[in-house]
């Protein structure tokens, strides 16, 4: 289990995350030279360069936004040109995609991220340019909330690419986008002038995640570990039943893909800190703000008690907790974590991500008055920090274009680049692990420097 380090403080991280953008300017500036948008949206690296992977656009918008990220921590006024305008060039297809579920990863890194500095006075934006990005995101929040499937209880979910049936854990991060297009005043136009409530939805989603992709150790999940997550819950669309559970990316249904555990675990503190801007009022439809507040955390807890126990010391996971070649490397979880051992690839995207959730839970509970529980996930989101900003991860070859080192993709597809001599995939990038990195670093820094609160919604 992660070997907590108590006495670090986003103080002591500060040079580690200014470290990181200095790397990162030199990455987006190189990947900016050499990639032809003609090729698609770059996804991970093969040998240290960017390559795509037709799968689903997913992560376009991790590249635009890493420069936007890249100018609100260092005030780079090239990244945010390029930034900006591979907005404005690029990523209108992504706003209105009805085949994805991946609205809040695109356009909230790029139209987000854009509407975020105007708000904060960051950035200079004419009153047309933040229409601009409002309709942006009002209609990708619509769009997001439209691909929706029913289910009795008054439940739902915004399905997968994979169809109406599946519900996928990434989906909890989406969320962002409904969230932004609620607090603008949006609704989704349903049959008839129908109007439907990005809020309504969001909540909805998020509870049925709640219930069918997080275990909780008791009730229906008896059998099963406190925490653990499911990457896909199938329905039954005839009646709207659960079916069962399911992996597209993880080694099995009834294992943990670290990344899904991941999303989760960024997602739900994330909300839980933009839930706290509504009124009593709007939680009505859902059993008051209490309940709903209590879901939530319930759930973030869960998972990062998950994560704390089940992830090596050093705080990076291996890409799957039930992966069969883990049993090949004795104590693992005794150990920091070995991204070229010959069994099991780590995860360095899913260390990232989580991070950022156990940071952003712990504040949360410091907030409101539970401080030991507070400080220990913060320290916890500290520690895989501080792993992930040092030399260890960090891909420091000039010629090598990704940022965080050893992040997987897609495993049983067989995506991932395994180097000569090397039996796993290890020593590549991926554009949601460099995006997701940069936002860790942009939130440690800060909270060092006494900024702002990064947080995505309008506060």
């Amino acid at each position: 289990m992660i070997r907590i380090d108590r006495t670090l403080t986003p103080r002591l991280l500060q040079r580690d995350a200014e470290r990181l953008f200095e790397l990162s300017a030199q990455k987006i500036s190189l990947l900016r030279r050499s990639w032809d948008p003609a090729k698609g949206t770059p996804v991970f690296t093969v040998a240290g360069k960017y390559t795509a992977r037709g799968w689903t656009e997913w992560t376009q918008g991790f590249q635009y936004g890493s420069a936007l990220l890249q100018f609100d921590a260092t005030g780079d006024a090239a990244a945010l040109d390029y930034g900006r305008e591979g907005t404005r060039r690029h990523m209108a297809s992504h706003v209105s995609h009805i085949g994805v579920h991946d609205h809040g990863f695109n356009n909230v890194s790029t139209y987000g991220n854009l509407h975020r500095l105007a708000r904060e006075g960051k950035i200079a934006a004419s009153p047309p340019e933040m229409d601009f990005y409002e309709l942006a995101l009002k209609i990708s929040g619509a769009v997001q909330a439209a691909r929706w499937t029913d289910l009795p209880e008054n439940l739902g979910y915004i399905c997968s690419f994979n169809g109406p049936h599946s519900l996928f854990a990434d989906t909890i991060r989406s969320l962002r986008v409904l969230a932004l297009g609620h607090q603008l005043g949006h609704v989704l136009m349903g049959e008839r002038d129908r109007k439907i409530s990005l809020l309504d939805r969001l909540l909805q989603h998020a509870e049925t995640t709640a219930r069918y992709n997080v275990f909780f150790g008791r009730g229906r999940d008896a059998y099963d570990v406190r925490g653990r997550v499911a990457h896909e819950s199938i329905f039954n669309l005839n009646d709207g039943s659960y079916r069962c559970a399911s992996s597209q990316q993880g080694y099995s249904a009834f294992t943990t893909w670290t990344r899904g555990l991941a999303w989760i675990l960024c997602g739900y503190p994330e909300l839980l800190e933009f839930l706290e801007t509504l009124p009593p009022s709007a939680f009505k439809a859902h059993g008051g703000r209490s309940k709903v507040l209590a879901r939530f955390l319930e759930t973030a807890q869960a998972v990062a008690d998950f994560y704390l126990a089940q992830t090596p010391a050093d705080g990076i996971p291996y890409w799957d907790t039930g992966a069969p070649g883990l049993a090949r490397l004795g104590h693992y979880l005794e150990r920091p974590a070995d991204p070229f051992n010959p069994y099991e690839p780590v995860d360095s995207s899913a260390a990232a991500i989580s991070a950022q959730g156990l940071v952003r839970l712990g504040l949360w509970l410091k907030r409101n008055q539970k401080s030991a529980a507070g400080g220990r996930y913060l320290a916890a989101g500290l520690t895989v920090a501080r792993t992930l900003f040092s030399e260890a991860y960090l891909s420091l070859s000039p010629r090598h274009q990704g940022l965080i080192l050893h992040s997987v993709y897609h495993r049983p597809n067989g995506w991932d680049h395994v180097p000569a001599g090397r039996k796993v995939p290890c020593g590549e990038s991926s554009m949601w692990g460099d995006y997701h990195a940069r936002e860790l670093a942009l939130l440690i820094l800060r909270l060092a420097r006494g900024d702002p609160y990064y947080a995505f919604y309008i506060s």
